[in-house]
């Protein structure tokens, strides 16, 4: 990340956490980073996309529905976590708008395989077309520690503009943590773009309730 001194790097995000501090807000604010792109045709260059998974934990507020057997919805209650089991889905007779109105209540959702195999069926193509189709919870993995594994995933993905926006970090975080994941987040768009650094015309690092800080 040599084209980001790295000074400057942490003096912005030190005044990002001070500034959040100053003003406590009644949620944890994410950190994001804002990418500007430059040199690229989204016409007819390929579009890109990748995700990686950061050291740290950057979206805590990002809701999770498990879609469950009777062992999963069984887990998601003793961890708290909003569940739906079969008859739930059943009852919602593919409404589209239903079933739209759920899609958008959580950011993500994670089913168990056997209602996986199901959705199509139960929910009709609503959840596809969303970007919203639930990802597979196997019955061997520990549920929260892959809610945390998609919390601290993040994904690139251009699409028509060549404005880009992930959350990278959030406040609660020391200033090492944010530092870690934002140089990792760059370092992994910059692999990802067809003249690496060339294709970057500006960085930029925003709380959610604070300014943006240039940075490249």
């Amino acid at each position: 990340m040599s084209k980001i001194p790295a000074d400057a790097l942490r003096e912005c995000i030190k005044s990002i956490l001070d500034n959040s501090a100053e003003k406590k807000r009644k949620f944890m604010e994410t950190i994001e980073l804002q990418v500007v792109l430059k040199n690229y045709d989204t016409q007819k260059d390929k579009r890109f996309a990748g995700s990686i998974k950061l050291p740290n934990v950057c979206r805590p507020n990002l809701t999770v529905c498990i879609l469950g057997d009777a062992y999963h919805v069984d887990q998601a209650k003793s961890a708290g976590l909003p569940a739906m089991d079969v008859e739930s889905l059943k009852a919602l007779n593919k409404d589209k708008k239903k079933v739209k109105k759920l899609a958008n209540r959580y950011a993500f959702f994670l089913a168990s395989g056997s209602i996986l195999k199901q959705i199509p069926r139960l929910l009709g193509p609503t959840m596809h077309k969303m970007g919203k189709f639930p990802t597979l919870i196997e019955r061997t993995e520990d549920l929260n520690e892959k809610i945390d594994s998609i919390r601290a995933t993040v994904k690139f993905q251009l699409k028509k503009v060549l404005t880009l926006g992930v959350a990278a970090g959030n406040v609660g975080m020391t200033e090492q943590q944010v530092y870690a994941n934002i140089q990792i987040t760059v370092n992994f768009l910059v692999s990802l773009l067809k003249k690496n650094w060339q294709n970057i015309k500006t960085l930029h690092l925003k709380s959610t309730m604070g300014k943006s800080n240039r940075i490249f």
